[in-house]
């Protein structure tokens, strides 16, 4: 017979206020200094992109 029984205690319940919107975090200078290099890397790529394309040729008669 053992001499000791043990518990299974449950966490706590975390309630959630359904009033209370939720925030959205500032997003950090590192982050948004990284969003601008992105995005003119994303614009460069677009146009080399754009200019690798040949030009379309007239059909001949």
């Amino acid at each position: 017979m053992p001499v000791f029984t043990f518990e299974k205690i449950s966490s706590p319940i975390h309630r959630v206020d359904p009033a209370a919107p939720d925030a959205e975090k500032p997003r950090s200078v590192i982050v948004q200094f990284l969003d601008r290099f992105v995005e003119a890397r994303v614009r460069r790529a677009a146009a080399q992109e754009k200019s690798a394309q040949p030009a379309p040729r007239k059909p001949e008669k």
